[in-house]
C-alpha cells in the first residue's frame, strides 16, 4: 500500500514548477502508518523468546527496508521541488546557469525544451515585457506625437491631420479616431508600425498602398491589420508568460540574444508574410482571421528551422528586401 501511494505521488508531482501538487496530509500520514502491523508477540508465548517463523522475520526486514526507501524517496521529491522553485526564479544566479524547462504540448505528450537565459537575454526580455505593459493613451503627448510621426512616414508630402479626422481612414484605421483601435495591441503596436516604416520603407509603402498583386475589392485595413499582427506575435511567442510554453517562444529567446530588435524585425517579416498569404489565397476582408492563422503557422515553421540564428536568417525575411 505504501509503495503504491509513493509511486502515485511521484507520478503526479510537478518538479518543473507548472503545478504545486506537494505531498498532502494523507501522504505525510502514510509515513507514520504501522508498516509492521499484526506482527507482535503472541500472548501465549514468553517475553524473552521470538517464536515467529523465519519467513515472518524476513517479511519484517523487507517492510522495514520499504519504510526507509519511502522516506528517502519523499526527501528526493521535496528536494526536486525546491530546486525547481529556484530555477523558476529567473533573476537568480542559478537560474542563469541552469536550464529553465519550457513545456510543449503535442499529440504525443509533453516535451521539455531547455532554455538557457544569459543576463543579456534576461535584460532584453524584461525590456520587451515592459513595452507590452504600456497601453495606448490618446491623452499622452508622446503617444500623440507617435501617431503624427507615423503619418509623416506614411504620407511625407501631406499635412498631418487633427488627431480626430476622417483622413486617418486612408491609413487603414477603422474610424476617425485611431486611439479607439488600440484595445488589443497597446502602444507597442504603434511602435511596430513606426519601426516598419523607418527600417523597411519600400515594403511599408508597398503594403500601405497595396501596390503588389491582384487585390480584392474589399481589402484589409492596413493599420488595423498591423495591430492584429502585433497581438498575434505576442500570443505566438508566449511573451506574457513566466516561461515560454511554445517552441516558437523558446526559439525567439535565442534570437533575442542576437538582436535586441528581434521582435520588431519579426513583426515586419510577419506583416510581409501575411500580405503574401492574402494574395495567394485571393482573400477578402471577411477572411482576414483565416489568413492571419495561416501566417502564424508558416512563421512557426520557419522559426523551427535548425539553421536560424537571427531574424534575418528566416526565408521570409528576403521578402523585405
Amino acid at each position: 500500500m505504501a509503495t503504491r501511494t509513493l509511486r502515485r505521488r511521484l507520478h503526479h508531482g510537478d518538479v518543473d514548477g507548472g503545478r504545486n501538487e506537494h505531498m498532502d496530509e494523507s501522504g505525510l500520514d502514510a509515513i507514520n502508518e504501522p508498516l509492521l502491523e499484526k506482527y507482535g508477540y503472541d500472548e501465549d508465548h514468553s517475553e524473552g523468546y521470538d517464536h515467529r517463523s523465519q519467513e515472518d522475520i524476513w517479511d519484517d526486514k523487507k517492510k522495514e527496508q520499504l519504510h526507509w526507501t519511502y522516506l528517502f524517496s519523499n526527501l528526493i521529491a521535496q528536494w526536486a521541488q525546491w530546486l525547481a522553485n529556484i530555477l523558476l526564479t529567473s533573476g537568480s544566479i542559478i537560474g542563469r546557469l541552469l536550464p529553465l524547462p519550457s513545456i510543449i504540448q503535442n499529440g504525443q505528450g509533453i516535451k521539455h525544451y531547455p532554455i538557457y537565459l544569459s543576463p543579456l537575454q534576461e535584460e532584453r526580455l524584461r525590456n520587451l515585457r515592459q513595452r507590452l505593459e504600456v497601453p495606448f493613451d490618446g491623452s499622452r503627448v508622446e503617444h500623440q506625437e507617435a501617431l503624427k510621426q507615423l503619418w509623416r512616414l506614411a504620407y511625407p508630402n501631406q499635412e498631418i491631420p487633427p488627431l480626430k479626422s476622417e483622413l486617418w481612414k486612408e491609413m487603414g484605421w477603422q474610424g476617425s479616431d485611431p486611439s479607439t483601435d488600440f484595445r488589443g495591441g497597446g502602444f507597442i503596436s504603434l511602435e511596430n508600425l513606426i519601426f516598419f516604416a523607418n527600417n523597411y520603407p519600400d515594403s511599408f509603402h508597398m503594403l500601405l498602398h497595396k501596390q503588389e498583386g491582384e487585390r480584392a475589392e474589399w481589402e484589409y485595413p492596413f493599420a488595423v491589420a498591423g495591430i492584429n499582427i502585433s497581438f498575434m506575435l505576442i500570443q505566438m511567442l508566449d511573451l506574457q508568460s513566466g516561461i515560454p510554453t511554445s517552441k516558437a517562444g523558446a526559439r525567439f529567446l535565442e534570437l533575442l540574444g542576437e538582436d535586441d530588435k528581434a521582435f520588431d524585425n519579426l513583426y515586419c517579416v510577419a506583416f510581409r508574410m501575411m500580405d503574401a498569404q492574402w494574395l495567394a489565397k485571393r482573400a477578402s476582408y471577411m477572411e482576414f482571421n483565416e489568413v492571419l492563422k495561416s501566417t502564424r503557422t508558416q512563421l512557426e515553421r520557419e522559426l523551427a528551422l535548425e539553421d536560424i540564428t537571427s531574424i534575418k536568417d528566416l526565408p521570409a525575411y528576403n521578402m523585405l528586401n
